[in-house]
This record gives C-alpha cells, structure tokens and sequence, in this order.
C-alpha cells in the first residue's frame, strides 16, 4: 500500500517550494520527493475538502517582503493556483481551516497577529476579523519585541485555541458564522515557557502544549463548558544535562491518546511519552532524528509509522512504531527531501 505526504519547506537554498513524497507502508520505505507547486517558503499547508490547500507564502518585489496565503487547487494531477492572499511584512507561521464555518485562520509570528478568513464557493478568501494581542512578554530574548502567535486551530468544541510564544500564553476565543472572534479566555505558563504547538485530546479533556523556548510540554485540563485551560503538569522534552541550544518543535498525539510525541531542534531527537488516564505524561524514549533541526513529523493512516523532515540536513527519517510501547525504531534515513518543514497527509 502506497501513501502520499505534501511536505511544505523553506526556500532559503535548494527547495522549489510544496513536495510530495510517497511512503511505500508494506516494506516500508519512503519514494519519489517529487516538486508539486511553487510557492515561497510554503512552511505550513492546511488542506481543505474540497480538495484545496491553503499554504504560506512568501514572495519579495523590488525589495520588499510580502506574505500570506497561496490557495492551489488539487482536484486534478496538477496543482493549479487560484489566489494569492499578500500583504507587506512577513509571512505567517500557520495556517488551518475550519471545515464547518468554512474560515481559514493564520497565525503571524513575526506582526503578532491572528487573521480569520472566509471561504467562498470558488476557494479564494475574504478576510473577516484580525486580532492582536498586548499583554505583556516573557523574559526571553525571543520575547523582547511582542506578541508573537506560533499556532492557531480548533478545539474539540470548535472554539479558536492561540499559542502565543511572546506573552506565555495559550487563548480561547468563540469564533462566529460570520468569522468574527470573541475573547473566552486564556492560560498563563511559566514565564520563558515560549508555547509553540497544542494537541487536544477530547475523551480526557486534556491538551499538550509544546514549549519552544522551554523544551517543555504540559499537560493541560481543558474545561469545555466554560473554555478554559489549566495547567496540571510540565516535563522536560530533551535530558537535563543537555546544555546546547535547543528549540521544541511539533506535537502529535497518538488516536488513542496514550502516546505524545514531540520534536527537538538542536537537540535532533523525538521525544515519546506515555500518557495515562489523567493525561500525565511518563518518558519513554528519545529516538535521534539522524539529521539536523527537526521541525515538523506526521504518523501514517493506521499509525504504524512516523515520517520526521530535518530541515538543514535536508533529509527525511522513517520509523515504525510499536502500537503497545509507542516506541519507534528507525528502518530508514537519508531521504532526499530539501528545507523540509511541515509534513501533511494528503488523504
């Protein structure tokens, strides 16, 4: 059995843009990076159902940086661009969408702002409500300069959950039909903590949130009724004696919510953690990425494999995964894919 991936990346040096890679599941072996779109810096996709991607983009004239959106349509063999959603500045750092309101929403690390967009019938996109956030910043230098959203997407209720790793802290917002948001709540982390990345786990009202700055992730309670986070516990990514820079990354959480994985650049490893019934979180492994600054990692249809992309080193890792220990074992290394950064299912 075959299964497709779209790899969004940087295009600092080698890179063209959007990838596809195929992940043969039986031997199991990945194939065939193949150049899809062109797009600048697609570091984050969302794919829609109605079989469209929503992707970063990133595009310079006459000096001047603009970002955005690009919006392809994947219905046929080839990708074909429907619009560019551009502004000056930079470019966003995630983007989702939100099937049942049909909104997109992006989060700018680098403006601190939160835009919510409308879907029309065609694909391209109107916007409709755009945020930023004045708390005040955490102590690290990466903090000094503001607001800095890192991640925005839904809850298991459908409100909009914010992951600013500026001010330390995690947002709720109820989102209207029309795309407008309303400020629910929010959660304090420790100060440094840098969040990053959440998964929600809805069958124990939990949620793990990656801190960058911290290489932490916490094990939150999340109270529907009313919205709100609390935190419950913190663990530590990567070993207490590791004293070189690193940087935490992306989160996943296994279907049956007894397995957390999270990535470490710098220190160029997987971290798998067994979760229990509360949602705490117990180290189980660290697995070495075999390659540099690990960014994004996605699991395949039925979870038996993990794909991680190393962003410098340019290459791809393969490891099946052992559904009663969440372990991984590394079975391939070395897959040519360039600037890799974001890893999507395509089905």
């Amino acid at each position: 059995m075959t299964e497709d991936f779209y790899i969004g990346t940087y295009t600092k040096r080698i890179s063209r843009g959007i990838y596809r890679v195929s992940l043969d599941t039986k031997t199991p072996k990945l194939m065939d990076c193949e150049w899809l779109a062109s797009a600048g810096s697609p570091t984050y996709i969302a794919k829609a159902a109605a079989k469209r991607l929503y992707v970063i983009n990133k595009k310079e004239t006459d000096g001047q940086t603009q970002g955005g959106l690009i919006i392809y349509d994947v219905s046929e063999d080839k990708p074909r661009a429907i619009q560019q959603v551009l502004e000056h500045g930079a470019s966003p750092a995630y983007v989702a969408v939100d099937e049942a309101r049909q909104l997109v929403y992006t989060a700018n690390y680098h403006k601190g702002l939160v835009d919510v967009y409308a879907i029309a019938d065609d694909g391209t996109l109107t916007e409709t409500d755009e945020i930023h956030d004045d708390d005040p910043v955490g102590p690290a230098p990466e903090q000094a300069d503001g607001a800095h959203p890192h991640f925005t997407d839904l809850t298991p209720d459908n409100r909009l959950v914010v992951c600013d790793l500026g001010t330390d802290k995690v947002y709720i917002y109820d989102v209207s039909a029309a795309g407008k948001l309303t400020a629910v709540s929010h959660v304090d982390l420790p100060a440094g903590y840098g969040p990053r990345h959440i998964v929600f786990d809805e069958k124990k009202s939990a949620a793990y949130l990656v801190g960058e700055l911290s290489s932490n992730v916490a094990t939150l309670a999340y109270d529907a009724a009313a919205g709100k986070l609390t935190v419950k516990q913190i663990s530590h990514t990567i070993p207490d004696d590791w004293t070189a820079h690193n940087g935490s990354a992306a989160i996943r959480l296994s279907h049956d919510g007894r397995f957390v994985y999270v990535s470490n650049r710098g220190h160029n490893s997987i971290t798998v953690f067994a979760a229990d019934d509360e949602g705490k979180l117990t180290t189980v492994q660290r697995i070495s990425t075999e390659g540099d600054f690990p960014r994004d990692f996605n699991l395949n249809s039925d979870e038996s494999l993990l794909i991680v992309v190393n962003q410098n080193s340019d290459n791809a890792t393969l490891y099946t995964r052992d559904a009663d220990s969440g372990k991984l074992t590394m079975v391939q290394k070395d897959f040519m894919v360039p600037e890799g950064v974001c890893v999507v299912p395509v089905k």
